[in-house]
């Protein structure tokens, strides 16, 4: 009778499955790609302004569709690995003023890094033209200096 009872050691191991006594974060259980998307673009409408949700949406809706007939599982577990990383940061509000890993960026393909420079373009791109707009008529209610 005695051994079907938790006992206080048996309770605390099952809280705290790793090893290193919950110093850092369990596996990731991966969300399933339609919910990591809908979750993505929630993550969007809430926590970001305008201009870069939709730019964000954009970005999401291409990279999903671009990998919606992947059959490699590898591929498919890295991508939907650093999107839900991507969502965690979002939510957070850790992703402000952070730079890109320089160890991600080395083991990027060249045609991400295409993608990354192209993306880095529009950002600019919208910045000016949010820039021309806000000086043009003056109407902003801010003085040009």
């Amino acid at each position: 009778m005695n051994a079907l009872r938790p006992t206080r050691r048996l309770l605390a191991a099952a809280l705290n499955p790793s090893k290193d006594h919950g110093m850092t974060p369990g596996p990731l259980a991966l969300l399933p790609p339609i919910y990591l998307y809908r979750r993505l673009l929630r993550a969007h409408r809430k926590h970001l302004p305008q201009e870069m949700r939709l730019l964000g949406d954009e970005y999401i809706k291409a990279e999903f569709r671009a990998h919606r007939s992947v059959d490699n599982p590898a591929h498919l577990i890295g991508f939907l690995t650093e999107w839900q990383l991507y969502a965690q940061k979002i939510e957070g509000n850790s992703w402000v003023g952070e730079k890109l890993d320089k160890g991600k960026v080395e083991k990027m393909s060249d045609e991400q890094i295409g993608q990354l420079y192209e993306l880095m373009q529009a950002i600019q791109k919208r910045g000016t033209e949010g820039d021309l707009e806000d000086g043009d008529g003056g109407e902003s209610g801010q003085k040009s200096q």
